[in-house]
């Protein structure tokens, strides 16, 4: 029972019997819960629990697809509470959740710019909150996906900072530009928070003031890092460019700074925030960018995040067990035991050994309880330090207040002293300004008058103005039910607005004009001390006065018949809102039975399509697999070919297997390709197909032309060719072999197969002829230079085989000499019909030249085919060199310092350079080319001289061995019997070398 209680819950929970689709199901539902929980329209924080959960669901499926599937179907237009929770969410998930997240949120910017921009055009609190928080989160993801080096939680290291930034001056400038745009999005939206809120301690401990404040809390960590990076970012600046051009960056920080601080300062005063997060403390002053010093003085802002205290959970069934009394099982079993058998042996202890054990016990509780007692005061220890932090912030705080607290004091005591003698100044000026109100107050009468009627007005306003306001609101109410009444509407609040400002505007007129005349008022008071004219001219004024009343009043008139006429097409357009409501309904109940009709067609359509699905999967996973099958066998018959004796008397040129080789290569990569996109969607295998089909062709190809290149090559690079080949068809069966189980197909890995296909490549290019590395312009020097070289060694093994045969006869006679003259005289006829053959190969190449060039020069022509004419050069080369071998061998032979089986293996070796000689020469040539039968009828007189250098070669060294077989004289038994398992062993390796040649 105790290895089943450490088993985590989610292993537990899953039961054989469960299925993907029933886990995808509870996780959708465990989503959708969590989802309701978080963003609801109750005026209250979101709950950490439920935004774990969502954040852990983002990393379960990496991505938010679940999430946006649930968020798109929330009322969000209904609800300005609903929606400030949504982004807050949002938010939250975007610093904390799976990367591809940001990737998910790109697509659904549109309905996260409509939630905005609706609620911006509202008065609605939250609504102007939500407005501004969605600009933010746009401005967050556009950052993120534009630099994916930072990630959505914004912490990264100065590194990585640099290598962002990089070199050029205009990319960090804009990078800065782009950092400012974000800090400001972030600070103008902890300026509205605030702003809606009091700034008093207790808002910050009611429901509604925490909903408002929970998403600065992530508002604090981005501006943290944000102000460490344009630190850094300004001193990179001001250390590339001047200090007038970067006089704007520096006014927009400086704004910025101070903004930020006076944020940070106001949330650390608040309760909220102090269980919540720690917050540091930005410096008095903004850094000094124009000196470079001040950079060793910047202190990176560190949030800390306390740990949370563990929230009331409801209860989760997560673990299914059976109930039961297993722990009883034991000592019933232990009792049955001792009953049948007895006691075990030594189980029969003395009182001292059971207070031993009894002590061990208690020893051992003790110290879990230590440990515990340990852990609880270094927890305690933690909290205590954290406090003090916090205290000593708090008494930093207080001495600044104090400290201010001591200017402002000394500022009001000036500020007193500058009043004290103003009002001694005001005495002497009241005494005048009594004498000038008794003047004044004749005036005043007339003046109460007109303020009297202009009260009047202002009532009359105030009342159209209460009915403009509830015309409003019930055309508030109606634009919400549907969109055509909200047209007529919005023409008639027009209306009413223009006709509210046409009165505002009339009223603000006559305002000033009752301002101006209260102004002449005064003037006339104070020229009544002077004269008595100006009470005239006052009289004169009142009348002016009543006439503009007289006006005034008229004009009102008119507008509250203009009013009437309004309230008369409201009341029309109300009665039209009616009948459009009614008929709206009835069109809703027609549409959700239509919707419910549908829906039940779709859910048939679905079940059908799934089926279909299913079909389709396993029509493409068959034909995937019997393709993987078939390249399978063909795979292991080009293994089979490796170990086949018939095979070996294949060859192939190392230019072949490179170009097969590369070709493989080629069809890896495009069964990488076509592997990924049938992983990503398994309804289409037609591209893994065609890639495998045409992969296990050319990896088949190369594997056998590989171990046939292997037979001409030095022994090393062949053994190396052949494991390379060997290696290469272990790991393409195991591929294919991977493509035919459903399991193993998604870890397969065509790549690996690369590698020894790379290696084989490597080989084939290491095996080609390293001379013909010259440039095109060349080649024709090259080819004639070549034939030429050719030409001078057949010349040469000429002569010096007419050398060796003249030492032959004055070294050696009888069967010897015999043997010797033969063998040296077919040497010579094969010598003298290569000469014809080249001979003829050089004719034929001028006139396949002089046919083929037009209007160009020769050197054009071979350039222009430089694959030919690299071949006329490499057989002209193998020809010049086969003959050289030839006469070494012919002489060693003559010296009896060499065996015969390598002058056999060098005649055959220059039939095949004369071969391949004239195969160059007639890929261009004419058929009916009388050089051409020519240069044919020399290769049969090359083959047959070669023929007869090999029959003459083995009669002479059957002579040899015929004599030396019975010549005894001065041979112990021993060394007969060494010599001829030497002998046996030496027709062996010349039997072998002779069969690689004929092939």
């Amino acid at each position: 029972m105790n290895s089943i209680k450490n088993v985590p819950a989610r292993v537990l929970s899953r039961r054989p019997g469960h299925s993907l689709e029933a886990e995808r199901e509870q996780f959708d539902k465990t989503q959708a819960i969590s989802i309701s929980k978080a963003i609801n329209t109750q005026e209250a924080p979101v709950k950490e629990k439920h935004a774990r959960r969502i954040i852990l669901g983002t990393h379960h499926e990496k991505g938010a697809f679940t999430f946006w599937s649930y968020a798109i179907g929330l009322p969000l237009p209904s609800s300005s509470i609903l929606s400030w929770k949504f982004c807050h969410v949002l938010h939250k998930v975007l610093r904390d959740g799976h990367p591809n997240v940001l990737h998910d949120c790109q697509r659904y910017r549109s309905n996260i710019r409509e939630i905005g921009d609706l609620w911006g055009h509202l008065h609605d609190r939250y609504g102007q909150l939500v407005n501004i928080y969605t600009k933010l989160l746009l401005t967050k993801i556009s950052f993120h996906l534009k630099h994916p080096e930072f990630p959505a939680g914004l912490e990264v290291t100065d590194e990585v900072l640099e290598k962002a930034a990089g070199t050029d001056v205009n990319n960090i400038f804009q990078l800065t530009v782009e950092m400012f745009d974000y800090m400001d999005g972030e600070l103008k939206l902890s300026e509205s928070v605030f702003r809606q809120l009091n700034t008093a301690i207790a808002v910050s401990q009611m429901s509604s003031g925490q909903c408002r404040l929970a998403p600065l809390i992530q508002v604090i960590q981005d501006c943290s890092h944000l102000y460490h990076y344009t630190v850094k970012l300004m001193f990179k600046l001001h250390s590339c460019l001047p200090a007038d051009t970067l006089q704007g960056h520096r006014d927009r920080f400086h704004e910025q700074f101070h903004s930020l601080r006076n944020f940070f300062r106001r949330a650390s005063d608040m309760l909220y925030f102090k269980r919540l997060i720690q917050i540091p403390r930005l410096p008095e002053g903004p850094p000094n960018f124009l000196r470079a010093s001040a950079l060793a003085e910047h202190i990176k802002p560190v949030v800390v995040i306390p740990e949370e205290a563990p929230e009331d959970e409801e209860p989760e069934s997560l673990i299914e067990i059976g109930t039961g009394p297993p722990a009883a099982e034991p000592a019933v079993v232990a009792d049955l035991f001792e009953q049948t058998f007895g006691p075990p042996n030594g189980s029969m202890k003395d009182d001292r050994d059971l207070q031993m054990e009894t002590l061990k016990r208690e020893v051992e509780t003790l110290r879990t309880e230590l440990d515990k007692i340990q852990l609880e005061a270094q927890r305690y220890m933690a909290q205590l330090k954290g406090q003090v932090n916090a205290l000593e912030a708090e008494l930093e705080e207080q001495r600044k207040q104090k400290q201010k607290a001591l200017v402002d004091n000394e500022q009001l005591r000036h500020e007193v002293a500058r009043l004290r003698a103003a009002q001694l100044e005001g005495e002497r000026d009241r005494g005048l300004r009594e004498e000038a109100e008794k003047k004044a107050s004749a005036t005043e009468a007339r003046y109460s008058k007109l303020k009297e009627k202009h009260s009047e007005l202002i009532n009359t306003h105030a009342e159209l103005l209460r009915k403009n306001a509830d015309t409003a609101k019930q055309l508030t109410v109606t634009q919400q039910s549907q969109e055509e009444v909200a047209r007529v509407k919005e023409q008639l609040a027009f209306q009413v607005e223009q006709v509210k400002r046409e009165s505002e505007m009339k009223l603000e007129e006559q305002s000033d004009q009752l301002e101006k005349l209260k102004r002449e008022l005064e003037a006339k008071a104070g020229e009544l001390v002077r004269a008595q004219e100006a009470l005239s001219r006052a009289e004169q004024s009142g009348l002016e006065l009543s006439s503009r009343l007289d006006a005034l009043s008229a004009e009102k008139d008119t507008l509250s018949s203009v009013v009437r006429q309004r309230q008369a097409e409201l009341v029309a357009a109300q009665s039209l809102a009616r009948e459009k409501e009614a008929a709206l309904s009835w069109e809703q109940q027609r549409s959700s039975r239509e919707r419910d009709e549908l829906q039940g067609r779709l859910a048939d359509k679905e079940s059908q399509e799934e089926g279909l699905q299913h079909r389709l999967l396993d029509e493409q996973f068959a034909m995937l697999r019997g393709t993987a099958a078939e390249a399978e066998r063909i795979l292991q018959d080009a293994v089979g070919k490796l170990d086949d004796p018939l095979h070996l008397r294949c060859t192939s040129s190392p230019d072949y297997l490179v170009s097969r080789a590369q070709a493989a290569l080629d069809a890896v990569s495009a069964l990488e390709k076509g592997h990924a996109q049938y992983l990503t969607s398994t309804a289409d295998a037609s591209a893994l197909v065609a890639a495998l089909t045409r992969f296990s062709h050319l990896a088949a190809d190369t594997i056998v032309h590989g171990s046939a290149t292997s037979h001409l090559a030095p022994t090393d690079p062949a053994d190396r060719l052949m494991d390379t080949c060997r290696e290469c068809g272990a790991r393409a069966l195991e591929l294919v072999g991977q493509l035919q189980d459903q399991r193993a197909l998604l870890q397969a890995q065509p790549g690996l197969v690369r590698i020894p296909l790379q290696g084989i490549l490597q080989l084939g290019q290491e095996l080609k002829p390293k001379s013909l590395d010259v440039r095109q312009e060349e080649l024709g020097a090259m080819v004639d230079k070549e034939m030429a070289a050719t030409s001078a060694a057949i010349e040469d093994a000429v002569r010096r085989i007419e050398d060796m045969m003249n030492q032959a006869r004055h070294a050696s006679s009888g069967v010897k000499l015999e043997v010797n003259e033969r063998i040296l005289n077919s040497c010579t006829d094969l010598m003298k019909a290569i000469r014809l053959l080249v001979t003829a190969s050089t004719s034929l190449q001028k006139e396949i030249v002089e046919s083929g060039r037009g209007a160009a020069t020769q050197q054009e022509f071979y350039a222009k085919n430089s694959r030919w004419t690299e071949g006329l050069i490499s057989a002209s080369k193998a020809v010049g060199w086969g003959a050289t071998q030839l006469v070494e061998s012919a002489d060693k032979v003559v010296l009896h310092t060499g065996k015969y089986e390598e002058l056999i293996v060098c005649s055959h070796e220059i039939a095949a350079s004369t071969a391949q000689l004239v195969a160059a020469s007639k890929v261009k040539a004419d058929k009916h080319s009388p050089h051409l039968s020519r240069l044919q009828e020399c290769s049969r007189a090359v083959n047959e001289m070669a023929a007869s250098v090999v029959a003459s070669t083995r009669s002479g060294q059957e002579q040899i061995e015929d004599r030396d077989t019975m010549d005894f004289s001065g041979l112990s038994l021993i060394k007969l019997k060494k010599q001829e398992m030497e002998t046996q062993l030496d027709k062996k390796d010349g039997s072998h070398a002779a069969q690689l040649v004929n092939y």
